[in-house]
């Protein structure tokens, strides 16, 4: 028997994705802005919900290419407020739009959005050594800070829980429980 961190629980999509991404390093920029888009939709909603309509999301959102996002108007808001297959609240969609135009921005600047957001972890994962799931923060000082300069720069749904999910699907925290096998694979 596998050892897991519980919270997949029998999902198999879950499971798949805890034993494959979760907590795995992401230096792809469009990965990044997948994830950005992803967490904001979540809000309020578990996790299970966006992941079963994660595939949906990526053929309405273009594949999540920000320059494509950052172009749409309202016709596209629309047609993405009609489809069943995403959340469908105008806000996430909204924040989707101006996240893709801040991003970009953020590129400009950093010349990727991947060396920006690392800077917040200085630059490599932090290693946690939780033994139980009850003892692993919904936020830290740099999941402080790190939602405090995305808003700054103009991206919202990214409170301090929403970056700090975020900092755990990116990899930029090793939030598996040490007796999880994922652990050591990723702490190595």
């Amino acid at each position: 028997m596998v050892n897991r961190c519980d919270w997949p629980g029998s999902d198999p999509l879950m499971v798949d994705y805890h034993d494959q991404e979760w907590g795995v390093p992401v230096h792809d920029d469009r990965k990044h802005f997948e994830f950005l888009v992803l967490d904001g939709a979540q809000a309020g909603l578990s996790w299970a919900t966006v992941l079963k309509k994660r595939a949906r999301y990526r053929e309405v959102f273009d594949g999540f290419r920000p320059e494509i996002v950052a172009t749409y108007g309202d016709t596209k808001v629309a047609e993405l407020l009609a489809d069943p297959g995403i959340i469908r609240n105008r806000l996430k969609i909204q924040s989707a739009i101006r996240n893709a135009r801040a991003f970009l921005e953020v590129q400009g600047e950093f010349g990727s959005f991947d060396d920006y957001i690392w800077q917040f972890v200085d630059g490599r994962p932090r290693i946690n050594r939780w033994v139980t799931m009850d003892q692993i923060p919904a936020s830290t000082p740099q999941s402080d800070a790190m939602s405090e300069d995305l808003k700054q720069r103009g991206f919202n749904f990214v409170g301090t829980t929403i970056s700090y999910a975020y900092m755990q699907a990116a990899g930029m925290v090793n939030d598996h429980v040490v007796s999880c096998f994922r652990y050591s694979e990723l702490a190595g």
